[in-house]
């Protein structure tokens, strides 16, 4: 169960980040409203605030957390841009999240 609520927290955390980023984004080379600039700072606000519930050291959160970025990443690609990941991009995606799992998950006993 811990696995779980750790995955699901890092995939919450990832769209925070990434619409904090994407929406300067639209402001930027889309030609949209600097008004999204304002809910872009608090994604990224709560970006940071849910990075911070992680009960274990903050190197070994932000390690970890890049692995499921990336695959959250991925998803974004394909969901809201709507471009289909390539087999290469799903790989890489798989092999971040072995990482990540390695990271979080492995004993710490060593």
């Amino acid at each position: 169960m811990f696995e779980i609520k750790t995955i699901a927290l890092f995939m919450v955390t990832a769209v925070a980040e990434i619409v904090g980023c994407y929406l300067p984004y639209l402001w930027l080379k889309q030609d949209k409203s600097i008004w999204l600039l304002l809910p872009a700072a608090l994604s990224l606000m709560l970006f940071a605030w849910l990075l911070s519930l992680h009960p274990t050291a903050a190197g070994r959160v932000y390690a970890a957390y890049g692995g499921v970025y990336i695959v959250v990443a991925l998803l974004w690609l394909w969901l809201v841009d709507g471009i289909k990941p390539t087999s290469w991009d799903l790989l890489g995606g798989i092999v971040a999240l072995t990482g990540m799992a390695i990271i979080m998950f492995a004993p710490k006993s060593l």
